[in-house]
């Protein structure tokens, strides 16, 4: 077998993973009318199934990636996709929403310390100036899943229940573990390795401050997605059978974004980085008034669809600024994007309390772009007074 050949089924097996992760993650939300019906509770308590996953997503990452320094990645990462299978297999049998609510936290533990090891598998199988297009690969399953998997598992849910949404993930997180363990590339544990070296990523500025960039820059995607079908319906007037086609626009922005983007990052980080901001900042701008027409706002939720492939940048970024750290530094990339999920949503939820229309969420997006935009101009003054050596992974 071509080392050519070995890459794409390592790339093929570590997608598969965030395939799932991406389909219980979005397809939570296309759940929630079901599960709220099934349990008798209302929309906003339904809700709270969304909260515990992301909080599961905040605990597991760092305290994960510490705890199984002296891992190697390969296992980790095979124990990982079992816990997430468990945690969805328990979710789609759960006999209470309070059980629920449980299960959609342990389901949560491993996605971030997932997509951060894998993003650093990935990346340890090409050359350096190819990471950010390796990490993007990985990216497009969880990508693709917005294209694919939360609509087939919607539709099944739509046919048997909302539980075969759950028993479809855990099939899929059974694949990607089996896949993992056939293909993945098996990487001594550094002789160095340790939770307290894990925790020096802490310790530097420029973790913190990349952290600050997705964090805060990328809650404007989340301030418009959150809302989206509710502008399709109410602002754009669009019929129930085209909002799908929509949310689908959306996914298939995220992945060319991620095919196309990384290849620009791993010549010109920062800039790049920089670029997707104001990318970004343009599109979300634009929403409000692109929202009255069908055909405007599909093309604008492409555009900021494409602006996702950020992730993929600041996670590479992260592993050239953690030194030794790289590990928790990567997971933590997730735990800022789940931030940035909720910090979009809420404040553009206390704007449309204000009166100001749903279409009015593109304006939170702007403002949180331009916060995040000077978050990266900070990063880039800090990075040209102190600088940071790249890491290859």
């Amino acid at each position: 077998m071509s080392n050519r050949v070995l890459q794409v089924l390592v790339f093929v097996a570590l997608a598969t993973g965030g395939f799932a992760i991406g389909t219980t993650e979005f397809g939570t939300m296309s759940l929630l009318p079901l599960i709220q019906r099934a349990f008798t509770v209302d929309e906003a308590t339904a809700s709270h199934i969304i909260s515990a996953y992301a909080l599961g997503v905040v605990v597991g990452a760092p305290i994960i990636t510490v705890i199984a320094a002296r891992m190697s990645r390969k296992p980790l990462l095979i124990g990982l996709m079992v816990v997430f299978a468990l945690g969805n297999g328990l979710s789609a049998i759960a006999p209470s929403y309070h059980w629920l609510i449980v299960f959609r936290f342990i389901s949560g533990l491993p996605h971030g310390a997932y997509f951060g090891l894998a993003s650093l598998v990935a990346a340890s199988m090409v050359k350096p100036h190819r990471r950010t297009q390796a990490v993007g690969y990985v990216m497009l399953g969880l990508t693709l899943a917005t294209i694919i998997g939360v609509p087939a598992a919607t539709w099944l849910a739509s046919l048997t229940g909302w539980r075969a949404g759950y028993w479809s993930v855990t099939a899929i997180a059974i694949a990607a573990g089996v896949l993992i363990t056939i293909f993945a590339p098996y990487q001594g544990v550094h002789s160095d390795a340790h939770p307290l070296r894990e925790l020096t990523a802490l310790a530097r500025p420029n973790v913190w401050l990349t952290l600050a960039i997705g964090g805060i820059g990328f809650g404007g995607v989340f301030a418009v997605y959150t809302y989206l079908t509710t502008t399709l319906t109410h602002v754009t007037h669009m019929s129930a059978a085209l909002v799908p086609v929509v949310l689908g626009v959306f996914g298939v922005g995220m992945t060319m974004g991620n095919m196309i983007v990384p290849r620009f990052a791993d010549r010109a980080q920062m800039p790049t980085a920089g670029a997707m901001l104001v990318w970004s900042l343009v599109a979300l701008l634009a929403f409000p008034l692109a929202s009255r027409n069908a055909i405007t706002v599909t093309v604008d939720v492409f555009c900021i669809g494409f602006g996702v492939s950020l992730a993929a940048i600041l996670q590479t970024r992260l592993m050239d600024v953690a030194g030794d750290a790289q590990n928790l530094a990567a997971a933590l990339n997730h735990v800022a994007f789940n931030f940035a999920n909720a910090l979009g949503p809420l404040l553009a939820g206390l704007v449309i309390a204000f009166g100001f229309g749903t279409q009015a969420t593109g304006y939170v997006g702007a403002a949180l772009a331009v916060a995040g935009l000077l978050m990266w101009a900070i990063t880039w003054r800090y990075d040209k007074r102190v600088g940071h050596a790249p890491n290859t992974a």
